[in-house]
Parts: structure tokens; C-alpha cells; sequence
């Protein structure tokens, strides 16, 4: 049989290449899968190879003349890889091709490496049937997106870095560590601010609230003025509702001490123990309760009349009724009229006990027309003034004097509110072994509960236990009941007032507040300026204390002495009062020192007594002309001396000469005016004044002179000064001074 060429080509058709291939490795290493086709592609560089030369030494073919697209497996001892790897790469290449087409192939080599990684294609991407562009690897997403999260940061940066414009409450004073602070600036920025300005402060200085809105100002913030702590209290004790309830009058006992005024007390707690209240009163709260027919009164255990003075001076309307005790038989007392005026200055109706009617030489009328002298007149005179004559022996009239209390109080018409927050003074407070601090407290109005948050002068606290008259523990107060309070942080003032706030936060900053406006109120700082640099100097006082004869004199006189008006010193009087001059009155004048004044009055001998052993004088007076004429001298004498110089002469300095047991004696010249030895002198050193002083001695040819003319040479000895030098000014001058009179 003829030897038939057989043309050997590799199918251009991706998938039957890949078959061939997967087929290929499927059989031995020494076979080769070869598809015989005609020749369709033979101007398309076809690979030919022949093998009618070789008839089948190293490859055996079986030649069939079937279906072209018959396979024939042709075993071969040894294969080369070559072959191969031909057929792999023609077919990588022709595939190659086809997709981007020669010229796209060789234009893409200069293109950047991001397109050439797009065109490179492994076998299987060659063979597949789709190629797709490659899509970007997670870690470029992920560079990509801290790309964009960068960028926004910035601008979230660049916006919280615009200054934040904010409201700043200022109260009263405030310290430039809490202004910074509101304001979240540093310290350092405001103090640097202020020294600016030239104003050198610290970081614990209290500024001005003037001072505070400007630097807020300044800084871009928005100042608001905040109320001041007794605004914020007025406030609170407006707020009430009007659900009004009568509530037991309070009432406070007063009268000289000898006049049964403890006996009255007594009294009154039997009447409580027999009217079937247990106990009735703690002795150490200082105020009690008592029920009389199915009416309570509250009665406040003051000793004299010093603690209802505290709470007078502080404002608080605490007593409603005041009862004045005063003894038949011994008349109305100094200590008597005192509490008259303490009880109508505070605007407090009076219902008069005259006690001790049982004593033989008792005489009630007497008192009532002693006490028409201080405008306080009976009712059977025609007056408003309700007298109960009573003896707390026999127990006379003792209901008729509570029924008076009780009519007094109901033409009072004492009306509060039950239901809204408790407020009310301070009687006592004391620091209890194992208590604490605990305060005495009068409701006034409103209803104190247990956990309730309060404020009492500058102390504040909550209300860990209420426990009343009788010593039993409650869980809360009405008003008009005395009551004893634990959890206060500190010992509260007598007459100091009692708040109820809220939150634990409100009752601390309004405490806070207090003590601020307390402390820093005093020294603020300030700007000064050319009309308030001189403004708040603070003047000399004259302290003064008057005794007069009547209640007209006393007020003319103190009308007169407010008159006098001067810059740097004014008049302040302490007291003024009718009646002799007593040992209180002495007392008062040395504590003070004041100026004691009688004014047609003559001091009690032991008053005498004692001035003349502290010290004291008393002018007495009978013409108020002369009075005011002595204020004004004794004022004088408190304002600072006018002094004037004349210069007499001047020394220049030539030599400096050591004697002994003399020192340096200063060689001069008198180039002005003459030299006195009993003249004032001052060292001037360079236009400085270095000393100033008297001459000891002058000395001219060895021998000492009293002056020395102009032109004429001296030696001049200065009064504990050496250190002369050349060429220093000796100036010589005479000083008058001359007080001031008002």
C-alpha cells in the first residue's frame, strides 16, 4: 500500500482544543491525540510535516481513509515535551489573536501596567469561552475606602475646630478658674487676657460680674447675668398656691427675767400635761406646742429677748404674737421697754400679762399707766392693747390669756399653704454627740417631709429625720409645728431662714452661691478707671453713742448729726436711746470706740465708775448746737493733717571727713539760703531722695554753730546717716502742719 501523506493540524476551536488536551492527559506519556482534517487553513501558516522518508521508525500511523474527523492513536517509544509545548503555545497565540487582533496586541505593550495586567490571559482564560475585565481586589476597596474615611475626618476636624459660641451664666462675683471653666477656655487664656488689659489677678481672684460679661464678651461667648441668691430665695417664697389653711399662731414670750416670765412657762406645760398631751416639751428644742380647746399654739422658749432680735435683724416675721410679762409689783423695767420696742419694730401685736396680782402690793393699774408712755393702751382705756391680769401661783386668769392669744391670732386671719414646699427659721442648732448637727426648726408654711432636700443660711443637707416637741420621730411637719432636723452638714445660725429645693444639685449651688457673694463679694476685682480709682477708699467712721432725756431730742439729734457729710470721714451712729447713761452704754462705747454723748441726761454711778476705770469719757450736753459743733471737732481730728514745707536753704557736698568718736561729717558748700542746726533736712543723690531727717550738728573752723550763711564752707553731721558721697545735696527746710476742721 502506498504511503499517504498525512497532514498533522491542531483545531483552532477552543473547546475541541481543550478536549484534545483533557484527552491527552488521560492517556500515556508515549501517546499523541492527533484529529486529521482536510486542509481548510492552508494559507494560514498550517503545520506540515512529512513523513514518507520516515515510514514509521520512531511513529507508526495507521492510515485509514474513513471519516476525516476519525481519531488514530499512534504509540511511540520515546516522545520529546517539545511537541507539546508547540501546540500549547500556536494555540495560546492563535487565541490571542482573536480576541484583541495582532495590531491591539502589539499597541498594547506601551500602554500603563494596569491595561497590560487586563490582557494578559493564562490557558484557561485563552480556552474559556468568556473573558471578562478583572474586577479590583479587596485590598484596593479597602485602601480606597480609609481614603475616603481620611478625607471626611478632616473635614469633621476642620469643623469642630470653629470655635463654639455658648452661653455663660455670671452671677454676683466669680473666681477666673470657674469663668474659664464655664466657658471651656484655659485659665491661662483669661489671666492673659486680664494682663492685657493690665489687670494682674490669679487663677483663684475673684472678678466683678461687670468684669466677667466683658471678658465673656470678648471671647466670643454670650453672657447671661444670673440672679442673685436672695432673688432666687424671694422667688421660691412667692411661689404659693392657693390652697390657704388656717395654722396655730406662733408665740413668743418676753419680759424682764425676774417678772415670772419661766414661772408663766411653767404654767402654761402643766396645763398641757393636764389637758392630756404626754410630756408637751423638750426643753433643749426651745419651742413646744400646746392644745386648748382643740386650738394649738406654738410658744418659742426664748430666754430674753436676743434670739427675737437675731431673727428681727435678719428679716424674718417668725413671731406672729408677742406676750409681755410684766411684774404688778415691780413696774416696767428697762429690759421691759426694750422688748416693747424690739416687738414694734418688728410689727408684732402685744397682749401684756400682768403677773404677780396675788402679792399684796400688787398695783395692775400702775403698770397699765406706765405703759401708756410706750403707746401701748389698755382696751378698758380705749386702746387695742389686750391686759390679762394673772398670777402664775394661783393659776388666776391663765385661760383668759390663752383665749386672748387665740382672739388675737384669729384677727390675724394666720392663713398658709399645706401642700407646697416647706419654709421656715431657724431657732437653734447644736452639734449632737452621735447625731451630728441638728437644727430647731419653726415651719412657717408648707409641709417639711422626711428626704426632702433643704437650705438654711450656708448650710444645706436633706432631711434624714424629723422628730417633734415630744421627741417622737415623724415623717413630716406642718406648719407652725417646731421640730428638730438631722442631716444638715454644718451648724446653722439662729434666725438663719429654711428652704426646701428640689434635687440634691439646686440646694448645693444655692448654698455655694451664698458663700460666694459672702467671700468674694467683698474684694471683687475691677477695672479702674480716672473716676472710680479713687471711689471705693474706704472712709474713717466716727462711732457715736447718744443719751437724751426725751424720744424728740434723740431723733433731732440724730437728724442733725446725719447732716454732716464729708469724703474721708463720716458719722455712724450705734445707738440711740432715751434714759441715763448705764454700764451697758460704757460697755458698748469701748468695744465700739465710740463717742459717748448725754444729752440732759447724767450716767448712773456705776456707769461713773466705770468709764472712769476703762477710760471713757462722757460729754454731756444740754445744746444741741454744742453737740453738733464737738461731733464735728472729733471728726476733724480723724482726717489727716495738713502738712507744708518751706525750703530754707541747700548744701552741696565737697569732702567727706572721718572724726572720732564723731563718724563721717559731710564737708559742703551752702550755695542757697542758710543752714539751721535744728532744721529738717533730706539727702538728694542723683534727683533721688536717699534720706530724710534731722541735723545733728554743724561745725565751722572745729567748732559747732548753730547756722551757717550762703558762700560759707561747714561741716554738716546728719542724724543716723553716714553714707554720704560727693557731690550729693544736702536741702534744709522747715515743715508747719495745720489741722483740718470739717
Amino acid at each position: 500500500m502506498e504511503n499517504k501523506k498525512t497532514k498533522l493540524t491542531l483545531s483552532g476551536i477552543a473547546k475541541k482544543s481543550i478536549e484534545n488536551i483533557e484527552l491527552a492527559k488521560t492517556q500515556s506519556k508515549n501517546s499523541v491525540v492527533i484529529e486529521k482534517k482536510p486542509n481548510r487553513f492552508s494559507n494560514r501558516g498550517t503545520f506540515n510535516r512529512s513523513v514518507s522518508s520516515r515510514p514509521t521508525a520512531k511513529v507508526g500511523f495507521k492510515s485509514s481513509t474513513s471519516s476525516p474527523s476519525k481519531t488514530t492513536f499512534v504509540q511511540k517509544p520515546v516522545s520529546p515535551i517539545t511537541n507539546d509545548y508547540e501546540k500549547r503555545k500556536l494555540a495560546e497565540q492563535r487565541a490571542t489573536r482573536r480576541v484583541k487582533g495582532d495590531a491591539n496586541y502589539k499597541d498594547l505593550k506601551g500602554k500603563d501596567g494596569e491595561k497590560k495586567k487586563e490582557t494578559k490571559l493564562t490557558v484557561s482564560r485563552a480556552l474559556s469561552d468568556e473573558i471578562e475585565t478583572r474586577s479590583r481586589s479587596l485590598a484596593s476597596l479597602k485602601r480606597a475606602k480609609q481614603k475616603e474615611n481620611r478625607d471626611l475626618t478632616k473635614e469633621e476636624i476642620k469643623e469642630n475646630l470653629k470655635p463654639v459660641k455658648r452661653d455663660i451664666n455670671i452671677p454676683g462675683a466669680i473666681t477666673v478658674r470657674e469663668l474659664a471653666n464655664r466657658m471651656a477656655e484655659q485659665s491661662s487664656t483669661v489671666i492673659k487676657f486680664l494682663l492685657g488689659m493690665g489687670v494682674t489677678v490669679t487663677i483663684n481672684q475673684s472678678l466683678a460680674a461687670d468684669t466677667a460679661e466683658y471678658i465673656v464678651k470678648e471671647l466670643g461667648h454670650n453672657p447671661i447675668r444670673g440672679a442673685k441668691a436672695e432673688e432666687i430665695i424671694k422667688k421660691i417664697k412667692e411661689t404659693r398656691s392657693e390652697n390657704l389653711k388656717n395654722r396655730p399662731p406662733i408665740v413668743t414670750v418676753m419680759g424682764h427675767v425676774d417678772h415670772g416670765k419661766t414661772s408663766l412657762l411653767d404654767v402654761l406645760r402643766s396645763a398641757n400635761v393636764v389637758s392630756g398631751e404626754f410630756g408637751g416639751i423638750t426643753q433643749h428644742i426651745g419651742a413646744y406646742q400646746i392644745e386648748y380647746k382643740k386650738n394649738k399654739l406654738t410658744f418659742i422658749d426664748t430666754p430674753g429677748h436676743a434670739a427675737f432680735t437675731e431673727m428681727r435683724a435678719r428679716g424674718s416675721k417668725l413671731t406672729d404674737v408677742v406676750v409681755l410679762v410684766v411684774a404688778a409689783d415691780d413696774g416696767v423695767k428697762p429690759q421691759t421697754i426694750e422688748s416693747i420696742k424690739h416687738a414694734q419694730a418688728a410689727k408684732v401685736p402685744i397682749v401684756v400679762a400682768i403677773n404677780k396680782c396675788d402679792l399684796p402690793d400688787a398695783d395692775p393699774q400702775k403698770i397699765k399707766n406706765q405703759l401708756l408712755e410706750h403707746e401701748l393702751i389698755a382696751e378698758e382705756l380705749s386702746g387695742e392693747t389686750l391686759m390679762v391680769e394673772i398670777s402664775t401661783k394661783t393659776k388666776k386668769n391663765l385661760d383668759k390669756l390663752v383665749e386672748s392669744v387665740i382672739l388675737q391670732a384669729e384677727i390675724l386671719d394666720l392663713k398658709t399653704d399645706f401642700e407646697s414646699k416647706a419654709t421656715g427659721v431657724v431657732l437653734e442648732s447644736k452639734i449632737d454627740i452621735g447625731r451630728g448637727p441638728v437644727a430647731t426648726v419653726i415651719i412657717t408654711s408648707g409641709t417639711l417631709k422626711k428626704g426632702d432636700y433643704f437650705v438654711s443660711g450656708l448650710k444645706w443637707g436633706k432631711a434624714r429625720a424629723i422628730i417633734n416637741d415630744q421627741g417622737d420621730n415623724v415623717n413630716e411637719a406642718l406648719p407652725s409645728s417646731p421640730v428638730e432636723i438631722l442631716g444638715i452638714n454644718g451648724a446653722a445660725k439662729a434666725g438663719d431662714d429654711f428652704l426646701i429645693l428640689d434635687t440634691e444639685k439646686e440646694v448645693k449651688s444655692l448654698a455655694e452661691a451664698r458663700i460666694a457673694e459672702i467671700i468674694d463679694g467683698k474684694t471683687p476685682v475691677s477695672f479702674a478707671t480716672q473716676e472710680s480709682a479713687f471711689k471705693d477708699k474706704v472712709s474713717e467712721e466716727l462711732n457715736i453713742i447718744i443719751k437724751s432725756d426725751v424720744h424728740g431730742s434723740s431723733e433731732a439729734i440724730k437728724g442733725a448729726i446725719s447732716q454732716i457729710k464729708h469724703e474721708e470721714v463720716k458719722p455712724n451712729i450705734v445707738l440711740s436711746d432715751i434714759g441715763m447713761v448705764t454700764e451697758t452704754d460704757v460697755t458698748l462705747a469701748k468695744a465700739s470706740n465710740a463717742v459717748l454723748i448725754a444729752f440732759n441726761v447724767k450716767p448712773t454711778k456705776e456707769a461713773k465708775l466705770l468709764a472712769e476705770k476703762e477710760k471713757i469719757k462722757i460729754s454731756a450736753y444740754n445744746i444741741i448746737y454744742e453737740v453738733l459743733d464737738f461731733i464735728k471737732k472729733r471728726m476733724s481730728g480723724l482726717l489727716a493733717p495738713d502738712v507744708t514745707e518751706k525750703i530754707i536753704g541747700s548744701a552741696e557736698i565737697l569732702e567727706i571727713f572721718k572724726v572720732s568718736n564723731t563718724g563721717k561729717i559731710a564737708g559742703s558748700r551752702v550755695t542757697e539760703g542758710e543752714v539751721l542746726n535744728t532744721s529738717n533736712a533730706r539727702v538728694i543723690r542723683d534727683g533721688a531722695i536717699i534720706y530724710t531727717g534731722k541735723i545733728g550738728s554743724i561745725f565751722r573752723e572745729k567748732n559747732q554753730v548753730k547756722q551757717v550763711e550762703a558762700g560759707q564752707e561747714c561741716g554738716i553731721k546728719l542724724k543716723d546717716f553716714n553714707d554720704y558721697q560727693k557731690k550729693d545735696i544736702i536741702e534744709v527746710f522747715s515743715s508747719t502742719t495745720s489741722e483740718r476742721m470739717i
